[in-house]
């Protein structure tokens, strides 16, 4: 076949349900390896392999021709010059991961041409592109851009598969994110987003495919091989195992299956130019007969592929099924979404009780988890929000989700860990306003302070609302659409995060790549990390349970892990204030060095600009209700150093 030729597949073999077989050679079917197609899926009863209607549904045979109603596969042409461009790579210790949509960055960019907006193309224009590069993330993670099926209870009522979980071509980009209908469009995307610094990671789905459960329509994998592809009940071979929660589960510890998905991982890497993935509901991807099993050969062969091993892999470390939660155990050279660090810092600052242990652990990396096997810190992807879930400005704004629009009443989370602060929604009353923006900012800051890799949901820096609606998955509208017109408040956001990424980059201590423990350093006789009082004494036990307190410091000491020549920037010690209280607390400065002092880097309750005043050991910072303050330890009466000027010295 040549380059344009149009094709798919007809499978012959037995139809018996029961025993897993679901051949039906009057069903035109997508090649799994398919780099490109064509046309939409049109809700027909003829792509079901079953009659609708007809007494027990699924053991009927249809026999009417699925072709004028399914995506037709394409042979594509695969030549690009890449010149360079090809890959970007970044340090783990150095990355701030930028969670995006295709659609929802330019849909409603004034820069971005209308035949472009909501593609790939669009994703490419300078003025977009400028926005991101200006925030200092390093990474771009895309939501799904495999080709994906738009359910038809969601067309029926006028709405999409909008965030695109709904894969039926690992291989094949989504066709309506193609501008003019050609591969290379992806590539130059990509190319583009190396030029300008930026890696480029995927968001994917393996863990099922849109052709659902035993009711679903068959478009490739079922009509294929059933039995090789999905994983089936064993003593039912009709019904499908549904531990992702969408119908059907792909059977990945088939020897035929797991070389599709990692056929899929080299190519989207080698010939499209991705830098790393993220995989939805990956504790599938190593599940087992009796279980998740991080010795799984999806992860022993990540472990082993000279191409995959060099990738940035995260996982959502859960699912439906057995042993569906497995945050930190996945094994070393993969990262984790860490939920329980969203969770910790949403109660923390919302003000529940007996947050303090739990938010200690939790921007230190969460050593709790992951501190085992040789991991690193940076294996914690650190999460306020993400697509999931209410925005940022929406977490402070909302007690509960309001998702009416998305006909499913106000169904939502059960406990997303929100509070309004007074009124549900917005205001206009000033002191609410400036609780949640003060608020917002205390997100933010704890999230780029905190130990570990640091994901920011796109939107969030210039606080994007989606009206209380926590789960748009079907919204292809302006709830979803970034919205590009900022008022005042939205570009200060906007500046206040640029500074925040700015000195998470300008203090490597704020992001080690060991672990913080607490232990001595034999040479320099400090502790890497100290946790104080307000009275300026350090932690005891007793202080831990203090149930209502709600107010700490955290002393993080560059010189605890020098050895030799020291790198600029990595001697600096910092000291952290965050205050969950509703009060002010006269926090006395902690005593560090004799001749030194705490220079303030960044208070969430004065955010336009840093203090320049030297505040001396001892002085007792009045530091406000809800807010978080950033010091640098520096010599009395200096001027603060950014860490180029620091000074090598050996010891």
């Amino acid at each position: 076949m040549g380059v344009g030729q149009v094709y798919g597949y007809r499978v012959y073999g037995p139809y018996e349900p029961e025993a897993g077989h679901r051949f039906n050679h009057n069903k035109l079917l997508i090649d799994p390896y398919a780099k490109g197609l064509i046309g939409e899926l049109i809700w027909d009863a003829a792509i079901f392999g079953y009659t609708l209607g007809s007494p027990d549904e699924d053991l009927s045979f249809d026999e009417r021709d699925s072709a004028p109603f399914v995506p037709k596969a394409k042979v594509i042409d695969s030549s690009f010059d890449w010149q360079g461009k090809q890959s970007h790579r970044i340090a783990w210790d150095r990355t701030v991961i930028y969670e995006a949509h295709v659609r929802g960055m330019s849909m409603l960019h004034p820069s971005v041409p209308d035949e472009l907006r909501g593609t790939f193309a669009g994703l490419m224009n300078k003025g977009l592109l400028d926005h991101i590069k200006s925030l200092g993330v390093t990474s771009v993670e895309l939501l799904p851009v495999h080709a994906f099926v738009h359910d038809n209870h969601l067309l029926e009522q006028g709405l999409k598969n909008y965030w695109g979980y709904n894969s039926i071509a690992f291989l094949a980009p989504h066709c309506e994110y193609l501008a003019n209908g050609e591969l290379r469009e992806f590539k130059e995307m990509a190319a583009t987003l190396h030029e300008a610094g930026l890696e480029l990671i995927l968001d994917v789905v393996y863990n099922h495919t849109a052709e659902g459960n035993e009711r679903g329509p068959t478009l490739s994998m079922r009509g294929i091989d059933n039995l090789t592809y999905y994983r089936l009940l064993p003593d039912n071979r009709r019904y499908y195992v549904n531990d992702s929660g969408t119908g059907n589960t792909l059977d990945l510890s088939h020897p035929c299956v797991l070389r599709l998905v990692t056929d899929s991982l080299r190519y989207w890497t080698i010939e499209m130019g991705v830098d790393g993935f993220r995989f939805d509901l990956g504790t599938i991807l190593a599940r087992q007969k009796d279980g998740f099993n991080e010795r799984h050969p999806f992860h022993v062969g990540c472990r082993q592929d000279p191409t995959l091993s060099q990738l940035k892999l995260i996982a959502e470390p859960w699912d439906c099924g057995l042993d569906g939660y497995q945050v930190g155990a996945f094994p070393p050279g993969w990262l984790e979404w860490n939920d329980r660090f969203r969770d910790s810092v949403r109660t923390f600052w919302r003000g529940d009780k007996d947050r303090l242990p739990e938010l200690a652990s939790r921007i230190t990396a969460s050593g709790d988890l992951f501190n085992w096997g040789g991991r690193k810190p940076y294996s914690s992807v650190n999460f306020v929000t993400a697509h999931d879930g209410f925005t940022l400005r929406d977490l402070v704004s909302y007690n509960a989700p309001h998702n009416e629009a998305n006909g499913e009443g106000d169904h939502g989370s059960d406990n997303p860990r929100s509070f309004n602060h007074g009124a549900e929604g917005p205001t206009d009353d000033p002191d609410i306003r400036a609780t949640r923006l003060r608020q917002m900012r205390n997100f933010l800051a704890t999230l780029m302070f905190s130990q570990g890799t640091p994901m920011l949901r796109s939107g969030d820096e210039m606080g994007h609302s989606q009206q209380g609606n926590d789960n748009t998955y079907c919204q292809d509208n302006e709830l979803n659409w970034l919205n590009w017109e900022l008022d005042e408040e939205a570009q200060g956001l906007l500046d206040f995060t640029r500074r925040l990424i700015q000195l998470r980059h300008d203090y490597p201590i704020l992001r080690r790549n060991r672990f913080l423990v607490g232990n001595y350093n034999e040479i320099t006789g400090v502790k890497d990390v100290t946790w104080i009082t307000p009275n300026s004494d350090e932690m005891n036990q007793g202080d831990w349970e203090n149930t209502d307190a709600a107010c700490l410091g955290v002393i993080i000491d560059g010189r605890a892990q020098v050895s030799g020549i020291q790198r600029p920037g990595h001697d600096v010690t910092v000291f952290l204030i965050v205050n969950g209280h509703d009060f002010p607390v006269n926090f006395k400065l902690p005593e560090v060095i004799k001749g030194m002092g705490w220079h303030c880097l960044l208070d969430t309750n004065a955010p336009t600009t840093p203090s320049s005043e030297f505040f001396e050991f001892c002085h007792e910072f009045v530091v406000t209700q809800k807010s978080l303050l950033l010091f640098e330890l520096q010599p009395d009466g200096s001027e603060v150093t950014t860490p180029d000027e620091v000074v090598k010295i050996a010891l």
